[in-house]
């Protein structure tokens, strides 16, 4: 069975930065896009950002130029840096992954984890 593993989230005060991370594990033969969703209380889910299998990336407008998502591709993992982080960026944080496993192509999801922007 494949699954994403995410960790990282917290609680931040405004201005500071954290670092989510998402682990892909099972019978993986090849992940192409990853990255990462949101959604806040009463709001629609947005995309964070995503990254292909070659690095291209892809941000929310809201984040450009203060997150940054990145992968290791041997590990099957993606990290998501985000720094100079404001309230409005508190929300559950989802990671995803598209990918080929021995069951077939699979869009994977990972549990969410909460990010609190609060002082």
């Amino acid at each position: 069975q494949v699954q994403l593993v995410e960790s990282g989230g917290g609680l931040v005060q405004p201005g500071g930065s954290l670092r989510l991370s998402c682990t892909a594990s099972g019978r993986i033969f090849k992940i192409n896009d990853m990255g990462w969703y949101r959604q806040a209380p009463g709001k629609e889910r947005e995309l964070v950002a995503s990254i292909t299998n070659n690095g291209s990336t892809k941000y929310g407008d809201s984040v450009k130029g203060r997150f940054t998502i990145s992968r290791d591709n041997p590990n099957n993992t993606q990290y998501l840096q985000m720094n100079s982080l404001k309230p409005d960026d508190t929300a559950v944080y989802y990671c995803y992954a598209r990918l080929w496993a021995t069951t077939g192509a699979l869009e994977v999801w990972g549990q969410g984890t909460l990010v609190t922007v609060s002082s």
